[in-house]
């Protein structure tokens, strides 16, 4: 199958150019000026008036992710379906490691839950629960196969919390076989006793979850691991940074020429501590790390504009609010963590980055595909539009204006956390690997059409 798209703009990180596309099977075969003549196209897509942009590439999701006696509402299927509405065409999920199991045990569930379902491709991280010699000795294989990263955490104690010994030796590890460590940074054991106290004193509604993780506990746990890795001299990637405090601690890294990166997330962007109130509708909203004020925003924002942030990812992790969220009617602490996002990550960033005149449309295409591509060892294959590359491609139109709304979207949550919310451009046509997967508004994908993606280390120092 050959598929031409012509009179488009290529929009690129490093650029933005009048080009047509040709697509032979999976992968991009031509990009120049007037190919029509030659292509001998099976298909046309006329891309006038649009963007022709990489698939986004969403590093942060947690499908089906079992949280305080329930389970994150997406799956493969529903959560790469709605991702790929949203002009996002390859997701790294976390593969989750049980307390006294084995990484493989936890790589090779997370594997049956994905093949066979996933709409489009897919790799995965790995969360470990346990530091030990056995768990440190399973991560060299795990790199060699293409899951390449290993987050931990210094928040929920007793369930993922690893000490700062437990996190030096796994930096000490992928120092050897060249991985990546990610971090969860809040101080979790001081947070538990400020949430006990909030509780105590009589806030037991979502808001004093925002009020109990205090951004300076972020901002500690940031500079801390930040300096662990320092000490062990390897890479160190920070998830869903959310506080100023800990993009401190991370440009003041980056300024030393240390490789520290990090990522936020629409929410933090776009939302804030006020979502967290009246009374349990702020469950919705309830997160780790939290909504913060909105005096943070415009910091984060220029963390994006001076690649002190390189990523914007989603952590999706949607939960019902009837039925899942009201597991913590009474006390906030007993509320399933985590928000959708997968589907609407590419507009949020593209209305109030671009549109509202922050960020570049090339800077918006890096932090959304290439440089989540090329942090996490994908790159050129994905995250690019070029001969070669797997033709992970979205005609975006950068003029069209519609609402997100839970009666409309894709994921499989009875909620928006954008509810109401115009936004200004939309994905027309997503390819993944060659293969329309949405065309204007309708679903024409395969369930379990998706791979999973074997990713290569990266060298991180080229990047910091």
């Amino acid at each position: 199958m050959r598929t031409l798209i012509t009179n488009g703009t290529i929009v690129t990180a490093d650029g933005s150019y009048p080009a047509d596309v040709l697509v032979d099977g999976e992968r991009i075969a031509q990009v120049g000026l007037n190919l029509a003549a030659s292509a001998n196209a099976d298909e046309t897509i006329d891309a006038t008036g649009k963007y022709v942009i990489p698939g986004g590439i969403d590093v942060h999701t947690h499908m089906k992710l079992p949280f305080g006696g329930t389970f994150a509402k997406d799956d493969f299927e529903t959560g790469t379906r709605a991702a790929a509405f949203g002009g996002t065409t390859s997701i790294v999920d976390f593969a989750v490691q049980s307390k006294g199991r084995t990484l493989r045990e936890g790589l090779d569930a997370w594997h049956a839950l994905a093949e066979g379902n996933a709409v489009t491709d897919y790799g995965f991280h790995m969360i470990m629960s346990d530091v030990n010699d056995d768990s440190l000795a399973e991560m060299d294989g795990l790199v060699a196969e293409g899951v390449p990263d290993f987050k931990l955490f210094t928040a929920y104690p007793g369930v993922f919390y690893s000490d700062d010994g437990a996190i030096f030796r796994a930096m000490q590890r992928t120092a050897k076989n060249g991985g990546l460590i990610m971090m969860h940074a809040e101080n979790g054991m001081a947070i538990d006793v400020i949430a006990a106290d909030t509780v105590a004193a009589g806030t037991t509604d979502p808001i004093g979850h925002g009020l109990a993780r205090y951004s300076v506990l972020e901002g500690e746990a940031t500079n801390r691991v930040i300096r662990l890795a320092q000490a062990a001299k390897v890479p160190v990637y920070i998830v869903h940074l959310s506080a100023r405090e800990a993009l401190n601690a991370v440009r003041m890294a980056r300024d030393e020429g240390l490789p520290a990166f990090a990522e936020t997330c629409p929410q933090y962007l776009f939302l804030s501590l006020d979502d967290l109130g009246n009374g349990f509708n702020g469950a919705k909203f309830v997160c780790s790390p939290p909504l913060r004020s909105q005096d943070h925003q415009p910091e984060l924002w220029k963390g994006l504009q001076k690649d002190d942030l390189q990523v914007v990812s989603t952590d999706h992790c949607p939960f019902d609010f009837h039925g899942q969220k009201e597991l913590g009617r009474g006390d906030f602490r007993k509320i399933p963590n985590g928000l959708p996002g997968v589907e609407d990550r590419l507009d949020l960033l593209h209305d109030g980055g671009v549109v509202g005149g922050r960020i570049t449309k090339e800077r918006w295409v890096q932090i959304a595909s290439t440089a989540p591509a090329k942090l996490f060892g994908m790159y050129p294959r994905k995250g690019s539009i070029a001969v070669g590359s797997d033709a992970d491609i979205v005609v975006y139109d950068p003029n069209r204006k519609h609402t997100i709304s839970a009666s409309t979207h894709h994921m499989a949550v009875d909620y928006s956390c954008y509810e109401g919310r115009v936004v200004q451009g939309g994905s027309d046509v997503v390819m993944s690997r060659g293969s329309v997967v949405v065309r204007n508004g309708q679903f024409t994908g395969t369930k379990g059409a998706g791979r999973f993606i074997k990713r290569a280390t990266a060298d991180y120092s080229r990047m910091a």
